[in-house]
């Protein structure tokens, strides 16, 4: 292993690959950092420090979380990559709506590069969106939740001019970021908006690990490392679990030549959603956490019902409605997000036109039956894995009280094995051209 990273930075392509990449993560955690213009910046070291010791899960944790702490901040990164990913989920949705998108998708590589600019319109509209409603929560003194803290109703400055100063700006931090992962994805090693929402989840991991044990103690700072190795072997080992469908194609000669006759397979993931039903699942549960927090009621008046019974039963933590719904939601996200990615019929097609066929099944029809078949069960597995690993820092919250603070579990746990696994095997990818030999055994 260390001979392997030895020969990692004495091969001057790859060296220089990773200095750039590193370069770039280094701007981007700085840029996370530097405050919005007209925003009080003290105002908001404070309110951060009171939402710490309180363990209060306000309305824009997740958000916040792939961010790596910069949301909460106001700073200039304050959207992160959010409206990227929105951006990039919602291109592929449409892909079911509209044909023209579908079409684009198999037109190749400039159908891609279509799709592409595609989201990048999509992202700086998000982007404009989502920094207004950031600053209107920030104005209204709700953005650190229910803190009765004064200093949290004047975070930024309340004129016209300077709210559309902020939101220029944070839209062009979205821009940047977006710029910034392109650079690492043609410049750097890995994908490049991986990395930075790597480098984002696991920026809060010291901090959430070390208020663990200012609260909790040395006993369950340890107990919490433990349950976390128990938690990223098993995500590991389920990534990289797949069902392996055989297929094998027939020979065929076209005059002289002779093709076909080989042998391959069909790798179906245990996981082939990643953690887009856990995002879709979250995002669902907010709406009535957001339209509740909207709806306060003045001084002296009663909430109401409908306000009470959400704040009682479908606010992010411990209640065991929200679990139960969340569960299921994951679930349901899982079937349908596979659905749209993983067509049987069209690969059956595709197999029929090449002569390919799976040993023992006939092609065309019953071949997309039986792949239907075994994508059912194996997503039956994933969504349940999902679910779970979804479930963790909810369960955390019951044992210790500060969920937010609980590293592996959720959406972080697996970007954070998934991207560390597809960055490594990309560096190994390149050792091995050019030394035979890479990091992985």
């Amino acid at each position: 292993m260390f001979s392997a990273i030895g020969r990692i930075f004495r091969t001057p392509d790859l060296r220089r690959k990773i200095v750039f990449t590193l370069g770039i993560v280094a701007l981007f955690r700085l840029g996370s950092f530097i405050p919005t213009p007209f925003v009080d910046f003290n105002n908001v070291q404070a309110c951060l420090a009171v939402n710490a010791n309180t363990g209060t899960a306000g309305l824009y944790d997740m958000v916040n979380l792939f961010s790596g702490g910069a949301l909460l901040q106001l700073s200039i990164f304050a959207l992160g990559i959010m409206p990227y990913i929105t951006a990039s989920i919602i291109t592929q949705l449409l892909r079911v709506v509209i044909p023209h998108f579908e079409t684009l998708h198999k037109e190749g590589q400039a159908g891609q590069a279509k799709l592409t600019q595609y989201t990048r319109y999509l992202t700086i509209a998000l982007a404009v969106l989502q920094a207004t409603t950031l600053i209107t929560v920030a104005r209204s003194g709700q953005l650190f939740g229910s803190l009765a803290n004064q200093a949290c109703q004047n975070l930024v400055a309340q004129e016209w001019w300077a709210i559309l100063i902020m939101i220029i700006t944070m839209t062009a931090g979205t821009g940047l970021i977006m710029w910034f992962g392109e650079l690492i994805t043609e410049r750097g090693v890995g994908n490049g908006m991986s990395l930075l929402i790597f480098t984002s989840i696991a920026a809060t991991f010291p901090s959430g690990l070390w208020v663990i044990k200012e609260q909790r103690g040395w006993e369950v700072f340890f107990f919490v490392i433990l349950v976390g190795i128990i938690v990223i072997g098993a995500v590991v080992f389920v990534e990289q679990s797949q069902r392996r469908i055989p297929v094998q194609y027939a020979k065929r000669v076209v005059g002289r030549r002779t093709y076909g006759g080989s042998s391959t397979y069909i790798p179906i993931k245990v996981n082939m959603a990643g953690v887009i039903p856990v995002i879709f699942a979250s995002a669902i549960l907010y709406l009535p956490m957001l339209l509740a927090q909207f709806n306060q009621p003045k001084a002296g008046e009663e909430p109401a019902a409908w306000v009470v019974w959400v704040q009682n039963n479908l606010v992010y933590g411990d209640q065991p409605l929200y679990m139960l719904v969340f569960f299921l939601l994951v679930i349901g996200f899982t079937f349908f997000y596979v659905q749209i990615t993983f067509n049987p019929e069209e690969v059956a097609d595709n197999m029929k036109k090449y002569s390919g066929f799976v040993p023992g099944i006939r092609a065309g029809r019953p071949t997309a039956e039986y792949l239907n078949y075994v994508l059912t069960r194996i997503t039956s597995a994933g969504s349940l894995y999902l679910g779970t690993i979804a479930l963790l820092p909810l369960v955390a919250l019951s044992f210790f009280g500060a969920n937010e603070n609980f590293p592996f579990g959720g959406a972080s746990i697996l970007i954070i094995v998934g991207v560390g696994l597809e960055t490594v095997k990309q560096i190994d990818a390149q050792l091995q051209q050019r030394h035979y030999e890479g990091l992985l055994k």
